[in-house]
Protein backbone atom coordinates (compact mmCIF):
# COMPACT_ATOMS: atom_id res chain seq x y z
CA UNK A 1 0.00 0.00 0.00
CA UNK A 2 1.47 3.58 -0.57
CA UNK A 3 2.00 5.98 1.36
CA UNK A 4 -0.91 7.99 0.42
CA UNK A 5 -3.30 5.63 0.57
CA UNK A 6 -1.97 4.72 4.65
CA UNK A 7 -2.86 7.94 5.35
CA UNK A 8 -5.92 8.22 3.41
CA UNK A 9 -7.66 5.15 5.13
CA UNK A 10 -10.98 5.81 5.64
CA UNK A 11 -11.50 7.40 9.10
CA UNK A 12 -13.68 5.08 10.70
CA UNK A 13 -10.82 2.48 10.59
CA UNK A 14 -8.61 4.85 12.87
CA UNK A 15 -9.20 4.03 16.50
CA UNK A 16 -9.32 7.48 17.46
CA UNK A 17 -11.63 8.66 14.36
CA UNK A 18 -14.98 8.92 17.01
CA UNK A 19 -13.05 10.68 20.32
CA UNK A 20 -13.34 13.87 22.06
CA UNK A 21 -12.70 16.43 20.29
CA UNK A 22 -11.02 18.11 23.00
CA UNK A 23 -8.21 15.70 23.06
CA UNK A 24 -6.75 16.23 19.50
CA UNK A 25 -4.91 19.93 20.35
CA UNK A 26 -2.84 18.19 23.65
CA UNK A 27 -2.44 15.53 21.53
CA UNK A 28 -0.63 17.64 19.09
CA UNK A 29 1.24 19.59 21.36
CA UNK A 30 2.83 15.91 22.50
CA UNK A 31 4.95 15.83 19.43
CA UNK A 32 5.61 16.86 15.99
CA UNK A 33 2.95 15.57 13.21
CA UNK A 34 4.69 14.78 9.69
CA UNK A 35 3.58 16.58 7.36
CA UNK A 36 2.46 13.28 5.02
CA UNK A 37 -0.03 12.52 7.56
CA UNK A 38 -1.53 16.01 8.14
CA UNK A 39 -4.68 14.68 5.75
CA UNK A 40 -5.06 11.62 8.07
CA UNK A 41 -4.99 14.09 11.08
CA UNK A 42 -7.41 16.75 9.49
CA UNK A 43 -10.01 13.64 8.76
CA UNK A 44 -9.73 12.67 12.35
CA UNK A 45 -10.56 16.12 13.68
CA UNK A 46 -13.33 16.61 11.49
CA UNK A 47 -14.76 13.11 12.15
CA UNK A 48 -14.51 13.90 16.33
CA UNK A 49 -15.67 17.60 15.84
CA UNK A 50 -19.07 16.15 13.74
CA UNK A 51 -19.52 13.91 16.39
CA UNK A 52 -19.38 16.40 19.67
CA UNK A 53 -23.01 16.44 19.48
CA UNK A 54 -23.69 13.41 20.33
CA UNK A 55 -21.20 13.48 23.40
CA UNK A 56 -23.02 16.18 24.26
CA UNK A 57 -26.60 14.49 23.99
CA UNK A 58 -24.96 11.64 25.93
CA UNK A 59 -24.12 13.49 28.74
CA UNK A 60 -27.31 15.31 28.86
CA UNK A 61 -29.51 11.87 28.71
CA UNK A 62 -26.67 9.96 30.96
CA UNK A 63 -24.96 12.21 32.63
CA UNK A 64 -27.23 12.05 36.25
CA UNK A 65 -27.53 8.37 35.97
CA UNK A 66 -23.93 7.84 35.26
CA UNK A 67 -22.75 9.50 38.46
CA UNK A 68 -25.18 7.74 40.60
CA UNK A 69 -24.43 4.59 38.97
CA UNK A 70 -22.12 2.01 41.55
CA UNK A 71 -19.76 -0.15 39.34
CA UNK A 72 -20.54 -3.93 40.69
CA UNK A 73 -17.89 -4.70 43.46
CA UNK A 74 -15.04 -7.08 42.22
CA UNK A 75 -14.16 -6.59 38.64
CA UNK A 76 -12.14 -9.22 37.28
CA UNK A 77 -9.31 -7.91 35.60
CA UNK A 78 -7.32 -9.81 33.26
CA UNK A 79 -3.83 -8.93 32.90
CA UNK A 80 -0.49 -9.72 30.98
CA UNK A 81 1.32 -8.14 28.02
CA UNK A 82 0.18 -7.80 24.74
CA UNK A 83 -0.17 -11.08 22.60
CA UNK A 84 0.41 -13.69 25.61
CA UNK A 85 -3.05 -14.91 25.27
CA UNK A 86 -5.02 -11.82 27.32
CA UNK A 87 -7.49 -11.62 23.92
CA UNK A 88 -8.30 -15.12 23.47
CA UNK A 89 -8.49 -15.74 27.80
CA UNK A 90 -10.92 -13.15 27.85
CA UNK A 91 -13.10 -13.84 24.59
CA UNK A 92 -13.91 -17.00 26.58
CA UNK A 93 -14.30 -16.20 29.84
CA UNK A 94 -16.78 -13.59 28.32
CA UNK A 95 -18.73 -16.54 27.00
CA UNK A 96 -20.43 -16.57 31.20
CA UNK A 97 -23.40 -14.20 30.11
CA UNK A 98 -23.50 -13.59 33.55
CA UNK A 99 -20.75 -11.26 32.99
CA UNK A 100 -20.41 -7.95 31.32
CA UNK A 101 -17.34 -6.75 29.44
CA UNK A 102 -16.59 -3.79 27.21
CA UNK A 103 -17.79 -3.83 23.55
CA UNK A 104 -15.78 -2.99 20.43
CA UNK A 105 -18.11 -0.26 19.71
CA UNK A 106 -18.11 0.62 23.29
CA UNK A 107 -14.76 1.56 22.84
CA UNK A 108 -14.60 3.13 19.74
CA UNK A 109 -16.90 5.09 20.65
CA UNK A 110 -17.18 5.73 24.28
CA UNK A 111 -18.39 9.28 24.23
CA UNK A 112 -22.15 8.25 22.86
CA UNK A 113 -22.15 4.50 23.43
CA UNK A 114 -24.93 4.42 25.32
CA UNK A 115 -27.42 6.65 23.22
CA UNK A 116 -25.88 4.91 20.23
CA UNK A 117 -26.43 1.37 20.67
CA UNK A 118 -28.73 0.93 18.54
CA UNK A 119 -29.00 3.05 15.28
CA UNK A 120 -25.42 4.17 15.37
CA UNK A 121 -24.17 0.96 16.10
CA UNK A 122 -25.73 -0.99 13.12
CA UNK A 123 -25.11 2.23 11.03
CA UNK A 124 -20.95 1.71 12.27
CA UNK A 125 -21.24 -1.68 11.56
CA UNK A 126 -22.29 -1.35 7.84
CA UNK A 127 -18.85 0.99 7.45
CA UNK A 128 -16.52 -1.09 10.02
CA UNK A 129 -17.41 -4.53 9.73
CA UNK A 130 -17.45 -6.02 5.98
CA UNK A 131 -13.72 -4.44 5.90
CA UNK A 132 -12.56 -6.32 9.16
CA UNK A 133 -13.34 -9.57 8.81
CA UNK A 134 -10.37 -10.00 11.42
CA UNK A 135 -8.25 -8.00 13.56
CA UNK A 136 -5.24 -6.16 11.37
CA UNK A 137 -2.93 -7.74 13.85
CA UNK A 138 -3.81 -11.43 14.08
CA UNK A 139 -6.46 -13.83 12.16
CA UNK A 140 -9.07 -12.74 15.18
CA UNK A 141 -12.93 -11.97 14.11
CA UNK A 142 -13.76 -8.41 14.49
CA UNK A 143 -16.81 -7.83 15.93
CA UNK A 144 -18.55 -4.41 17.38
CA UNK A 145 -19.92 -6.77 20.06
CA UNK A 146 -16.81 -8.43 20.93
CA UNK A 147 -14.85 -7.41 23.81
CA UNK A 148 -12.33 -4.39 23.86
CA UNK A 149 -9.83 -3.29 25.78
CA UNK A 150 -10.34 -0.43 27.83
CA UNK A 151 -7.06 1.12 26.73
CA UNK A 152 -8.89 2.16 23.19
CA UNK A 153 -11.43 3.94 24.83
CA UNK A 154 -9.48 5.62 27.28
CA UNK A 155 -7.24 6.96 24.13
CA UNK A 156 -11.04 8.50 22.87
CA UNK A 157 -11.31 10.12 25.70
CA UNK A 158 -8.48 11.69 26.89
CA UNK A 159 -5.07 12.37 25.97
CA UNK A 160 -3.54 10.51 28.87
CA UNK A 161 -3.54 6.74 27.22
CA UNK A 162 -0.49 5.03 26.43
CA UNK A 163 -2.54 3.73 23.20
CA UNK A 164 -1.44 7.19 21.79
CA UNK A 165 1.77 6.00 21.16
CA UNK A 166 0.78 4.44 18.01
CA UNK A 167 -0.60 7.74 16.81
CA UNK A 168 3.13 9.45 17.95
CA UNK A 169 5.61 6.64 17.50
CA UNK A 170 8.65 9.05 18.29
CA UNK A 171 7.57 9.99 21.73
CA UNK A 172 6.35 6.15 22.46
CA UNK A 173 8.84 5.83 25.22
CA UNK A 174 7.73 8.73 27.06
CA UNK A 175 4.37 7.75 26.73
CA UNK A 176 4.67 4.50 28.26
CA UNK A 177 6.45 5.63 31.13
CA UNK A 178 4.09 8.05 32.03
CA UNK A 179 0.51 6.52 31.28
CA UNK A 180 1.50 2.99 31.77
CA UNK A 181 4.26 2.60 34.70
CA UNK A 182 2.68 6.26 36.25
CA UNK A 183 6.29 7.53 36.35
CA UNK A 184 6.65 11.34 36.58
CA UNK A 185 2.55 11.33 36.50
CA UNK A 186 0.83 14.82 38.10
CA UNK A 187 -1.47 14.70 40.51
CA UNK A 188 -3.93 16.30 38.19
CA UNK A 189 -3.47 14.09 35.14
CA UNK A 190 -3.78 10.70 37.74
CA UNK A 191 -6.87 12.22 38.95
CA UNK A 192 -8.38 12.76 35.57
CA UNK A 193 -7.52 9.48 34.19
CA UNK A 194 -9.02 7.37 37.28
CA UNK A 195 -12.35 9.74 36.20
CA UNK A 196 -12.23 8.98 32.89
CA UNK A 197 -11.80 5.24 33.69
CA UNK A 198 -14.33 5.21 36.34
CA UNK A 199 -16.93 6.77 33.90
CA UNK A 200 -16.15 4.47 31.30
CA UNK A 201 -16.44 1.73 33.53
CA UNK A 202 -20.11 3.01 34.68
CA UNK A 203 -21.01 3.01 31.12
CA UNK A 204 -20.05 -0.55 30.44
CA UNK A 205 -21.95 -1.26 34.06
CA UNK A 206 -25.35 0.52 32.25
CA UNK A 207 -25.39 -1.47 29.19
CA UNK A 208 -24.81 -4.75 30.40
CA UNK A 209 -27.31 -4.18 33.22
CA UNK A 210 -25.10 -4.09 36.23
CA UNK A 211 -23.39 -7.37 35.94
CA UNK A 212 -19.66 -7.99 37.08
CA UNK A 213 -17.17 -6.82 34.70
CA UNK A 214 -14.62 -8.57 33.61
CA UNK A 215 -11.86 -5.75 32.12
CA UNK A 216 -8.68 -6.82 29.55
CA UNK A 217 -6.00 -4.02 29.53
CA UNK A 218 -2.60 -5.17 29.17
CA UNK A 219 -1.02 -1.97 30.12
CA UNK A 220 -3.26 -2.48 33.53
CA UNK A 221 -0.57 -5.26 34.36
CA UNK A 222 1.47 -2.69 35.32
CA UNK A 223 -1.48 -0.75 37.55
CA UNK A 224 -1.97 -2.97 40.36
CA UNK A 225 -1.54 -0.51 42.95
CA UNK A 226 -4.37 1.64 41.25
CA UNK A 227 -6.87 -0.86 40.46
CA UNK A 228 -6.56 -1.80 44.07
CA UNK A 229 -6.95 1.41 45.30
CA UNK A 230 -10.20 1.81 43.15
CA UNK A 231 -11.18 -1.78 43.57
CA UNK A 232 -9.68 -3.39 46.83
CA UNK A 233 -11.66 -7.00 46.28
CA UNK A 234 -10.85 -6.73 42.88
CA UNK A 235 -9.74 -10.73 40.79
CA UNK A 236 -6.63 -10.83 38.63
CA UNK A 237 -5.94 -13.26 35.99
CA UNK A 238 -2.50 -12.75 34.99
CA UNK A 239 -1.54 -14.46 31.62
CA UNK A 240 2.23 -15.47 30.35
CA UNK A 241 3.63 -17.16 27.04
CA UNK A 242 6.89 -18.07 25.63
CA UNK A 243 8.92 -15.37 25.09
CA UNK A 244 9.89 -15.55 21.85
CA UNK A 245 6.53 -15.73 20.73
CA UNK A 246 5.66 -13.09 22.53
CA UNK A 247 8.31 -10.92 21.09
CA UNK A 248 7.71 -11.65 17.48
CA UNK A 249 4.18 -11.26 17.97
CA UNK A 250 4.30 -7.85 19.60
CA UNK A 251 6.70 -6.57 16.56
CA UNK A 252 4.16 -7.37 14.33
CA UNK A 253 1.41 -5.71 16.52
CA UNK A 254 3.21 -2.82 16.59
CA UNK A 255 3.93 -2.68 12.82
CA UNK A 256 0.08 -3.18 12.42
CA UNK A 257 -1.22 -0.57 14.28
CA UNK A 258 1.46 2.23 13.63
CA UNK A 259 0.88 1.95 10.11
CA UNK A 260 -3.47 2.16 11.02
CA UNK A 261 -2.40 4.86 13.59
CA UNK A 262 0.33 7.21 12.90
CA UNK A 263 1.00 10.75 12.60
CA UNK A 264 4.72 10.77 12.56
CA UNK A 265 6.87 7.95 10.99
CA UNK A 266 9.07 5.44 12.90
CA UNK A 267 12.17 3.36 12.22
CA UNK A 268 11.82 -0.23 12.09
CA UNK A 269 14.60 -0.87 14.50
CA UNK A 270 13.06 1.78 17.17
CA UNK A 271 9.98 -0.47 16.82
CA UNK A 272 12.06 -3.38 18.24
CA UNK A 273 14.35 -1.40 20.80
CA UNK A 274 10.76 -0.06 22.36
CA UNK A 275 9.44 -3.76 22.36
CA UNK A 276 12.08 -4.96 24.09
CA UNK A 277 11.92 -1.99 26.63
CA UNK A 278 8.18 -2.06 27.50
CA UNK A 279 8.07 -5.71 28.28
CA UNK A 280 10.60 -5.99 30.73
CA UNK A 281 9.70 -2.61 32.03
CA UNK A 282 5.74 -3.75 32.47
CA UNK A 283 6.44 -6.89 33.38
CA UNK A 284 9.12 -6.01 36.78
CA UNK A 285 6.34 -3.66 37.12
CA UNK A 286 3.81 -6.67 37.67
CA UNK A 287 6.10 -9.08 39.20
CA UNK A 288 7.04 -6.52 41.77
CA UNK A 289 3.44 -5.23 42.93
CA UNK A 290 1.46 -8.36 42.62
CA UNK A 291 1.89 -9.33 46.32
CA UNK A 292 0.12 -6.40 46.98
CA UNK A 293 -2.66 -9.06 45.77
CA UNK A 294 -4.59 -11.32 48.48
CA UNK A 295 -3.30 -14.78 46.97
CA UNK A 296 -7.41 -15.73 46.41
CA UNK A 297 -7.41 -12.96 44.58
CA UNK A 298 -4.76 -13.59 41.78
CA UNK A 299 -4.00 -16.96 39.22
CA UNK A 300 -1.41 -16.51 37.13
CA UNK A 301 -1.69 -18.92 34.00
CA UNK A 302 0.27 -20.09 31.03
CA UNK A 303 -1.44 -19.56 27.49
CA UNK A 304 0.36 -23.17 26.68
CA UNK A 305 -1.89 -24.89 29.13
CA UNK A 306 -4.91 -22.84 27.99
CA UNK A 307 -4.12 -23.35 24.54
CA UNK A 308 -3.71 -27.25 25.39
CA UNK A 309 -6.97 -28.01 27.65
CA UNK A 310 -8.69 -24.75 28.17
CA UNK A 311 -11.62 -26.04 29.84
CA UNK A 312 -9.29 -27.62 32.77
CA UNK A 313 -7.37 -23.95 33.27
CA UNK A 314 -10.67 -22.51 32.90
CA UNK A 315 -12.22 -24.58 35.57
CA UNK A 316 -9.36 -24.36 37.76
CA UNK A 317 -9.42 -20.02 37.30
CA UNK A 318 -13.17 -20.07 38.74
CA UNK A 319 -12.38 -22.56 41.49
CA UNK A 320 -9.57 -20.15 42.41
CA UNK A 321 -11.06 -17.39 43.04
CA UNK A 322 -14.17 -18.68 44.53
CA UNK A 323 -16.82 -17.59 40.60
CA UNK A 324 -19.99 -19.06 41.13
CA UNK A 325 -20.90 -22.00 39.31
CA UNK A 326 -18.51 -23.01 36.40
CA UNK A 327 -21.14 -25.85 35.30
CA UNK A 328 -23.24 -22.94 34.44
CA UNK A 329 -21.50 -21.60 31.94
CA UNK A 330 -19.62 -24.54 30.47
CA UNK A 331 -22.35 -25.66 27.46
CA UNK A 332 -21.12 -21.68 26.33
CA UNK A 333 -17.00 -22.19 26.65
CA UNK A 334 -17.96 -25.64 24.67
CA UNK A 335 -19.77 -23.81 21.78
CA UNK A 336 -17.48 -21.05 21.43
CA UNK A 337 -14.22 -23.55 21.78
CA UNK A 338 -15.83 -25.32 19.32
CA UNK A 339 -15.94 -22.48 16.78
CA UNK A 340 -12.62 -21.41 16.83
CA UNK A 341 -10.90 -24.97 16.16
CA UNK A 342 -10.08 -23.78 13.26
CA UNK A 343 -8.46 -20.53 13.82
CA UNK A 344 -4.80 -20.42 12.63
CA UNK A 345 -2.15 -18.44 14.46
CA UNK A 346 0.25 -16.34 12.71
CA UNK A 347 4.01 -17.97 12.19
CA UNK A 348 6.84 -16.06 12.56
CA UNK A 349 10.47 -16.77 12.22
CA UNK A 350 13.00 -15.60 14.62
CA UNK A 351 16.71 -14.59 14.07
CA UNK A 352 19.59 -15.99 15.92
CA UNK A 353 20.66 -11.95 16.88
CA UNK A 354 16.81 -11.46 17.78
CA UNK A 355 16.96 -14.41 19.89
CA UNK A 356 20.29 -13.09 21.39
CA UNK A 357 18.42 -9.31 21.96
CA UNK A 358 14.98 -11.40 23.51
CA UNK A 359 17.64 -13.48 26.05
CA UNK A 360 19.66 -10.29 26.89
CA UNK A 361 16.20 -7.81 27.91
CA UNK A 362 14.06 -11.02 28.84
CA UNK A 363 15.78 -13.59 30.68
CA UNK A 364 14.11 -13.46 33.80
CA UNK A 365 10.76 -13.86 32.45
CA UNK A 366 12.45 -17.54 31.69
CA UNK A 367 13.69 -17.67 35.01
CA UNK A 368 10.23 -16.92 36.41
CA UNK A 369 7.68 -19.40 34.27
CA UNK A 370 10.24 -21.34 33.80
CA UNK A 371 10.44 -21.65 29.86
CA UNK A 372 13.60 -23.13 27.97
CA UNK A 373 15.67 -20.72 26.81
CA UNK A 374 17.59 -21.12 22.72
Amino acid sequence: MSSMNRVTHSVTEHPGALGAFGRIRPLCRLGRIDRAFRPRLLAISLTSLLSSPLRLLEKAVYGKRLRNTAIPPSPIFVLGHWRSGTTHLQNLICQDNRLGYLSAFQAIAPGFCLIGRRTIRRLLALAVEPRNRTRPMDNVAFSLDAPQEEELALANMTVHSFAHAFVLPQRAEGLFRRYVLFEDLPDAARAEWIDHYLTLLRKVSVASGGRRLILKNCTNTARVPTLLELFPDAKFIHIHRNPYNVFTSTVHLHEKLTSLCQLQSVRPEHVETNVLTFYRELMRKYLGDRSLIPSENLVEVRYEDMEREPLPLLRGIYQRLGLPRFSDAEPAFRSYLASIRNYKKNRYDLAPEAVARVNRHWGFAFDEWGYTVR
